[in-house]
């Protein structure tokens, strides 16, 4: 087996069982009154992770690994779980937010507003380079920052109506 499919069999099996808890978790936070936000651009959010997955099968799955970039994936994979883990039953790949329930300030939360979307663009940039696609990597960083923008953006405008007082300094500022 080439090195190349074998981290994209990891990483693809990874995405499929990430969705299979989104499905999951969306579920049960939908039964219990939560709130999506943010539906319009959502295809394009989850069809920029898609694409870029399909276009690594594409391109590197008869590719060599270069191993250098197999300590920086594996950073952003514990990243990942630490940031799922700390959201738990709560983290999907929708903006829902389930009313009453407190504003989650651990874990990676403590530090950044929103991991999850860094361990994502180090991902798309990492796993292409590890396959030596530097430009498919380019690419797919100023891709997943445009996508990964206007989702900051929604998930910052519904966390301020759900979290008034815990969000003041997120605010936008007035015109």
């Amino acid at each position: 087996m080439y090195q190349g499919t074998a981290l994209l069999i990891f990483v693809t099996l990874q995405r499929f069982a990430e969705f299979i808890w989104d499905r999951q978790n969306t579920a049960r936070l939908m039964a219990a009154g939560a709130v999506e936000y943010g539906k319009s651009h959502y295809v394009f959010f989850a069809g920029t992770h898609a694409a870029w997955l399909a276009g690594l099968w594409l391109l590197a799955w008869n590719r060599a690994v270069e191993p250098i970039w197999l300590a920086p994936f594996a950073l952003l994979t514990i990243g990942r779980y630490w940031v799922m883990g700390t959201l738990g039953r709560r983290w999907t790949t929708r903006i829902i937010i389930l009313v009453g329930a407190p504003l989650i300030k651990t874990g990676p939360y403590r530090f950044v507003r929103h991991p999850n979307y860094i361990v994502v663009i180090g991902e798309m940039v990492v796993v292409p380079l590890a396959l030596g696609l530097p430009l498919f990597a380019l690419a797919f960083f100023a891709i997943y920052a445009c996508a990964a923008t206007i989702r900051i953006r929604a998930e910052n405008d519904a966390l301020l109506q759900a979290f008034p007082r815990a969000n003041r300094q997120y605010a936008k500022p007035a015109k």
